[in-house]
């Protein structure tokens, strides 16, 4: 790596995690599209996964008692399937086709994003099995799986605490089984990723701390959008770098 690559990676780390401090969520949305406009997706996503599972630790444990344990137990049967479909592409496609698939996707959730876009009726426990199967290949093959199950868990529990607890149960146990499944592709055994995962390391907690002492006075819904425009910026950008590649 040059000096520049390295600044600019520290910059959009530290950047990252001092969103995810401050809002609880975003982390590899925002690093994962801006490192792959630098390097190799087959090194980003897995360092992207050691940073996250991490700060997940980091940020605290979750609360077993109010843990949604039947909805996780729908969802993650079929999200480790999703997840093995989403090593397979990572190891097996060419970088273009992806990029190009992980442009559009960053792009629909930052118009989501930017806009506000949800809505609160309950939805049928089926839509587990599609949610499940695009969060785990999506979370393998881009690093940064969390919408659909976001989107899927907040149409299902209404409770905030509940909601809470289950996100990080969920993703804990998601985390998990990309470690394994990226243990056995292999795309864990880079010397590299663990070198900067480990010298990355006082970046992501010192973004952590950061954000969780940060006294912005930003509202909720003006910080989600904020971090869509970024995600629409990071999408146009690997696009262009998809077809011009």
């Amino acid at each position: 790596m040059s000096v520049e690559q390295i600044a600019l990676m520290a910059v959009i780390l530290l950047v990252a995690y001092v969103i995810r401090g401050i809002t609880g969520f975003g982390s590899a949305l925002i690093s994962v599209p801006l490192l792959a406009l630098i390097f190799p997706l087959r090194f980003v996503v897995p360092l992207a996964l050691l940073l996250d599972f991490t700060a997940s630790m980091v940020m605290g444990s979750f609360n077993f008692g109010r843990v949604k344990w039947s909805e996780i137990g729908v969802l993650i049967p079929f999200s480790v399937l999703g997840v093995a479909l989403g090593t397979s592409l990572l190891v097996n496609l060419p970088s273009g086709p992806v990029m190009i698939a992980l442009a559009g996707f960053v792009f629909v959730f930052a118009v989501r994003s930017v806009f506000n876009i949800r809505g609160d009726k309950l939805i049928a426990r089926g839509w587990a099995v599609p949610a499940a199967l695009t969060g785990g290949t999506v979370g393998a093959l881009f690093g940064t799986g969390g919408p659909p199950y976001v989107i899927y868990l907040t149409h299902r529990i209404r409770d905030k605490s509940d909601l809470r607890a289950t996100f990080s149960a969920l993703f804990f146990v998601d985390g998990m089984s990309r470690i394994v499944s990226f243990l056995i592709a292999g795309l864990l055994m880079s010397a590299k990723v663990w070198t900067v995962y480990f010298a990355a390391l006082p970046l992501m907690l010192g973004g952590l701390y950061l954000g969780g002492r940060a006294h912005v006075g930003l509202s909720p819904s003006l910080m989600t959008r904020l971090v869509g425009v970024l995600l629409l910026i990071s999408s146009v950008s690997l696009l262009f770098k998809a077809l011009h590649a």
